[in-house]
């Protein structure tokens, strides 16, 4: 039986004896360290337990304010008690029930429901409502270059809230095809594809790149949704930009990078749903900021993307440089790259990196090399020269918490080579498993690591507590060393089930669910 729907009998009939909810004001005390959490459209009430209650009743209504006599309750034995899939401001509150029947009711709770994926990840305009649409299509009586030039004259010309949608065509442009649009918060400027249409932006060599955008100019406030750009050296080149969105976008087949943002600062960029795949040369994926904090990108999203196929002499899948601060990379699903899957640097004491929930296997390198001042948690990384890596890279490694991912290696599973002493570090409640390697290594020592729930399957060098041994892959649904499968669901009773340690976990797990205890290590929870 799943964790939300285990009952008991004794569970069974409290609410039947109690199916009034009406609190008689007599029993027990409420019970004291009420939590609220909501997360990916679910939200979770936690409380502490209150010696000698028979049950617990939650009221809950989405107006302000609970009355027993009308808002809807349900009965618990104990906590957490999590609704799924609901919108919207919740309101709830708590009574404890003794043998004198149910108590006074605590205080009433409040949370607003995070948002399930995609929405969440998008910019704070994109709801916002054009103001003027323009339809733009290819013209067959011209060439493919005039075209390009067409468009691009229409685009800069764009005011704030207008919209183009353009039409299916092979825009090939023999010049630099430069965007500067300025939109404004309150009037954004969108740049999108006719419903069902294709329009591809691409030129004939790779003298130059493909798309540039803000480029001699700013570019605000604006929206790339459902483009194909192809071709040239660096595929999309991103320069004087803020608050800028691509989504449901395809990059691919480009001399170089297919997405660059690292000559000018930069900040709210946002790339959602789109398809990177097939560079060359240098090949990274996505390349944000600069080496050396030089230049800086702040307040980046890079979410629900799928890389993959990133090649030439480096080829990492998202790589965020030293410096840059504030991004939040979760979601993708990025695999079969060069240089790691995702390689994020510190901040320079700036606020942390966020990266979860990713989905990374077969690297050519390792799969995913994170060095400091970042919250890794929720993702999975399988099929690398290490699954990962953490060490000093342009900057000191600190600040650095892994919780709750799944690395899985043939080789080498974890490698922290500038761990010991260092401030902030925390490794808790991963799965960490190795078939011919070490599951993890601690190169020098852990001294001042927090180190907690973790389940390894295989040899740990330089720390000696903090995890349990495993049984191998039958301790997951449906995995094998070399990626092929990758589902990390632990199984039900294996090593990983009820092994995290609570102090340490994450309010959500892989799919976004919320977690319930007993929590287990590693990226997903059993069902």
């Amino acid at each position: 039986m799943g964790k939300n729907t285990r009952q008991t009998a004794a569970l069974v009939g409290l609410l039947a004896a109690c199916s009034s909810g009406s609190a008689s004001l007599v029993g027990a005390p409420p019970p004291a360290g009420i939590t609220l959490d909501s997360a990916g459209g679910s939200l979770r009430i936690d409380w502490d337990p209150v010696a000698d209650a028979l049950y617990y009743r939650i009221y809950f209504s989405t107006t302000p304010g609970i009355d027993p006599d009308i808002d809807s309750s349900v009965v618990r034995l104990s906590g957490p008690y999590v609704i799924p899939s609901v919108t919207g401001t919740y309101h709830m509150a708590i009574a404890t029930a003794d043998e004198q029947g149910e108590g006074s009711l605590s205080g009433v709770m409040s949370v607003e429901v995070a948002t399930g994926s995609p929405e969440k990840y998008f910019p704070t305009w994109a709801l916002v409502a054009p103001t003027n649409v323009i339809s733009f299509d290819y013209d067959g009586g011209i060439s493919s270059s005039q075209n390009a030039s067409n468009l691009q004259s229409l685009i800069n010309s764009l005011q704030p809230g207008d919209k183009v949608e353009i039409g299916s065509g092979t825009y090939s442009s023999n010049s630099a095809f430069t965007l500067n649009p300025v939109g404004t918060e309150e009037a954004p400027i969108w740049i999108v594809a006719k419903e069902g249409a294709n329009p591809i932006i691409t030129r004939s060599d790779n003298s130059q790149n493909t798309l540039n955008l803000g480029v001699g100019g700013a570019a605000r406030y604006v929206c790339l949704r459902g483009l194909e750009v192809t071709g040239g050296d660096i595929a999309v080149r991103i320069n004087d930009c803020e608050n800028v969105w691509m989504d449901q976008c395809e990059i691919h087949h480009c001399a170089q990078n297919a997405i660059a943002a690292n000559t000018l600062p930069t900040a709210y960029l946002y790339f959602t749903r789109n398809e990177v795949h097939s560079t060359s040369g240098t090949g990274e994926g996505f390349y944000i900021g600069g080496n050396f904090s030089s230049p800086v990108a702040n307040n980046v999203v890079i979410a629900l993307n799928h890389v993959h196929d990133t090649a030439g002499s480096q080829g990492d899948g998202i790589e965020i440089k030293q410096g840059s601060w504030g991004c939040w990379v979760a979601e993708n699903t990025v695999h079969d790259t060069n240089y790691p899957c995702i390689l994020v640097y510190g901040t320079d004491g700036n606020p942390p990196n966020l990266i979860e929930r990713n989905v990374c296997w077969n690297s050519g390198d390792n799969v995913m090399q994170i060095q400091g001042e970042a919250i890794v948690r929720n993702n999975v990384a399988m099929n690398g020269l290490n699954a990962f890596l953490s060490s000093d890279h342009q900057g000191t490694s600190r600040d650095l918490v892994l919780v709750h991912n799944t690395f899985i290696n043939s080789g080498n599973a974890v490698a922290l080579t500038s761990w010991n002493g260092r401030s902030g570090m925390q490794f808790a409640n991963n799965a960490v498993y190795s078939q011919f390697g070490n599951a993890l290594i601690f190169s020098g020592g852990s001294s001042g690591v927090e180190i907690s729930g973790n389940v390894v399957f295989g040899p740990v060098s330089g720390a000696g507590s903090g995890f349990t041994n495993g049984a191998g892959l039958l301790d997951f649904i449906n995995v094998s060393w070399n990626a092929s499968t990758r589902d990390v669901t632990p199984s039900a009773m294996g090593a990983l089930d009820g092994a995290a340690d609570p102090a340490y976990a994450a309010l959500d797990e892989l799919d976004g669910d919320l977690r319930v205890p007993p929590y287990d290590a590693g990226a997903a929870e059993t069902p």
